[in-house]
């Protein structure tokens, strides 16, 4: 004799499978989001913790020995974690700029256009954007990079995310921007919170060297920008 079917079981059992997987795609998606940040934000807070010293490795100069770059992020956060100072050797010295306090490593993709939106979407998605017709390093006037834009919530993770913690600078820390082969080094003067259409910021002129650096704020929105400002510094 058949086995009658439990259709009550059978529904139960889908109504709990289809809520599992709904919450395993939730938690993937904000994993995707807020991963960054958040990998950024446990590494920031367990330096400041152990008080890592972070160390600008020179371009003519190499670097001290420390442990083997890892591909992986969980690896790095690993080394990381067993470190008591950083050393940060720039990523390219045709062009990148490093900010010691968010271990900030990036580099400057030359000449973007700020109003063409499919070229600095491209240009974010491998580093940070120089806002074409703005200064570059050792020259007068003033010099504008972004980075960290997105177009939607759910796209923020397809970003570079080297300026998502661009909100811990404070007055006097410490920017570099390395430009064919040469360091230049800026501090801190200021920081803003602006509304998107205040583009005074980006055409502002300047008769000195100066420099601004932009993210979207808060991190995963275009609701503001978050500007620092920073001024040449001797060495």
């Amino acid at each position: 004799m058949a086995k009658k079917i439990d259709y009550e079981y059978i529904t139960l059992l889908a109504t709990r499978t289809f809520g599992n997987a709904l919450i395993l795609v939730s938690l993937l998606i904000i994993g995707k989001i807020f991963g960054p940040a958040l990998s950024q934000e446990v590494q920031f807070g367990y330096k400041q913790l152990r008080g890592v010293k972070t160390v600008v490795a020179s371009p003519s100069r190499p670097a001290p020995t420390i442990l083997p770059q890892r591909p992986n992020a969980f690896a790095s956060a690993l080394q990381s974690l067993q470190q008591t100072q950083e050393v940060i050797t720039p990523i390219d010295t045709q062009f990148s700029v490093v900010i010691p306090k968010i271990s900030a490593n990036s580099r400057v993709v030359k000449n973007v256009d700020a109003a063409n939106y499919d070229e600095y979407i491209a240009a974010l998605k491998v580093g940070v954007a120089h806002a074409r017709g703005t200064a570059l390093p050792g020259d007068r006037g003033h010099m504008y990079l972004f980075a960290h834009s997105t177009d939607n919530f759910f796209n923020v993770g397809a970003y570079n995310a080297v300026f998502y913690l661009l909100y811990k600078l404070e007055k006097d820390d410490a920017i570099y921007i390395f430009y064919n082969g040469k360091k230049f080094a800026y501090r801190v003067t200021e920081t803003r919170i602006i509304n998107p259409d205040e583009l005074e910021y980006l055409t502002r002129d300047s008769s000195e060297p100066f420099l601004t650096l932009q993210t979207c704020w808060p991190p995963g929105t275009t609701l503001k920008r978050l500007l620092v400002f920073a001024q040449p510094v001797v060495e």
